[in-house]
């Protein structure tokens, strides 16, 4: 194979969804592994086209839903029950009804956070620099274009092949991405 390392990798621009949606399917057939897609909004199929996997978010959301819950609970009984004992009523002091709705919402809380931190960190975001935006036709990726980006990491990638196989699924233009 023969990889530049000046290369990020080759990019095909395509005006029609459709096209890049199909482009997609043929590279990824054709063995392509490192490759992304861009487009102005989001199309059905294309994340199962460029063979993306379930990802992680949802263990991190379960995972800080129930140490919100847990810790929520804990703080109350331990302030309760255990460091400042008071009394109300002769209840008990573990009176677990009462520590619900805090435990809940600490729960909803730390989910949400851990949501949040889950999607960036695998995503690898922010990413305030890419070699795409060397590309002056990528600009229009925000309006009405769409983009397939077969990287030069890619062990299919040879630089006149991806090009030729990019020219081959009929895009507007194929440019090379400086690294």
């Amino acid at each position: 194979m023969n990889q530049s390392h000046d290369l990020f990798g080759m990019l095909a621009e395509f005006g029609d969804p459709h096209d890049l949606l199909e482009a997609t399917q043929r590279a990824f057939a054709q063995g392509y592994r490192r490759m992304d897609a861009y487009s102005p909004f989001p199309i059905e199929g294309l994340a199962e086209a460029l063979g993306y996997k379930k990802t992680g978010v949802a263990i991190w959301v379960l995972l800080g839903g129930l140490l919100g819950a847990v810790g929520g609970y804990f703080l109350q009984y331990y302030s309760m029950a255990v460091d400042y004992t008071f009394n109300i009523g002769n209840r008990p002091l573990n009176s677990w009804p009462m520590f619900i709705p805090i435990s809940f919402e600490l729960m909803v809380l730390s989910a949400a956070f851990c949501a949040v931190i889950a999607m960036l960190s695998l995503n690898r975001l922010p990413q305030p620099f890419h070699p795409l935006f060397y590309v002056p036709e990528f600009a229009r990726v925000s309006t009405d274009r769409f983009f397939l980006c077969i990287q030069s990491a890619d062990s299919q990638f040879d630089t006149e092949q991806t090009r030729d196989f990019l020219m081959r699924l009929n895009p507007i233009c194929v440019t090379e991405v400086p690294q």
